[in-house]
């Protein structure tokens, strides 16, 4: 079994937003044919996608010819609009999450749904969360590595943490909204560089802002392999301890101690780093995750954790499947 905890979907289409909410900065899809659309923000082309973006059937079609047996969908990340009115960001989140259940109803055992919340207001997102949970029926939800002003640790966020233990729902976290002009507009440095960068700053701040503690039942997964975290820990933990005036200002537990305290998904396109990143996260807690159906994720699914000598049968299993299953609070039977 291979249960794909990172791909993206969209709706086939959405109404038009600006015209809806009376302002600019939405992201509209542009059908040009059968086979391929444009997304548009503002105008410009964003991002040019394909059919197996919003097309079920299209992307069940490619789920069997790479052998993955499940996906976890979510919507992809310029879609959170956390920078909106939040009426109107929860007005898109709940028109995004109920098409995403319907996929996942017509399809109940190859796909599982993350849904997106209005985060820049925590009454709001609970709100939502509540209704992803006990009426969509989703496991989990999908965030963005900050919302606006706010970092994953600010206490604006609290009730959203506790609504997530409370309901036991999974949260999965995306870097998004990385810095596009200056140094980081050419070589696709965003994506390169600034993902890493906005996910390992997403790890750090609930960890030295003691997110780890205030919630403990919490189920955190962080997409892109945990981004430079994994490989910068060492650093990270010997900063904290020389400079606890700087670091160690709302939790005095260094960060190494918490190594299997959350997960992260597979997606690192190296096999020695992928024999790190179990090493360092925990053989418990790497998910197999792809970005599908986006160019910089792994094009042949579950391919590099098959390819590693060094893992057994039962790490490769985990790994590919057994691992997402515990994240989600999910039975494997129900995929059979």
């Amino acid at each position: 079994m291979k249960i794909d905890i990172h791909s993206h979907i969209l709706p086939k289409d959405w109404p038009d937003l600006k015209q809806k909410y009376g302002y600019g900065g939405w992201v509209q899809m542009q059908h040009s044919c059968k086979e391929e659309a444009k997304m548009l923000k503002d105008g410009k082309v964003f991002r040019v996608v394909q059919s197996n973006c919003w097309d079920p059937d299209v992307r069940l079609n490619e789920m069997d010819q790479s052998g993955v047996s499940v996906q976890v969908l979510s919507t992809v990340p310029v879609m959170f609009s956390y920078w909106a009115k939040p009426q109107d960001t929860l007005d898109l989140s709940r028109f995004i999450n109920d098409d995403l259940a319907a996929v996942v109803r017509k399809h109940p055992k190859r796909f599982v749904g993350l849904g997106t919340l209005p985060m820049q207001s925590p009454d709001l997102a609970v709100q939502e969360m509540h209704r992803c949970v006990k009426e969509l029926g989703f496991p989990g939800v999908q965030i963005g590595s900050h919302i606006n002003q706010w970092e994953l640790d600010s206490t604006e966020l609290y009730p959203i943490y506790a609504a997530a233990e409370e309901l036991d729902c999974s949260v999965f976290v995306h870097p998004w909204d990385m810095q596009m002009d200056g140094r980081m507009s050419k070589y696709w440095l965003p994506w390169l560089v600034g993902m890493p960068a906005e996910t390992t700053t997403a790890i750090c701040c609930m960890i030295m802002g003691g997110i780890f503690e205030k919630f403990p039942k919490l189920k955190v997964c962080f997409a892109h392999g945990g981004g430079a975290f994994p490989f910068t820990v060492g650093r990270i933990n010997h900063g904290f301890n020389v400079r606890p005036d700087l670091c160690a200002l709302y939790n005095t537990v260094p960060p190494q101690k918490y190594l299997g305290a959350f997960y992260t998904d597979s997606l690192v396109h190296d096999p020695r780093s992928l024999e790190l990143l179990v090493d360092i996260i925990g053989e418990d807690r790497v998910l197999l995750g792809t970005d599908y159906p986006f160019p910089l994720g792994e094009q042949n699914p579950g391919l590099l954790i098959e390819s590693m000598k060094d893992f057994d049968g039962k790490l490769k299993d985990k790994l590919l499947a057994e691992n997402a299953l515990s994240f989600l609070g999910l039975d494997r039977r129900n995929f059979l």
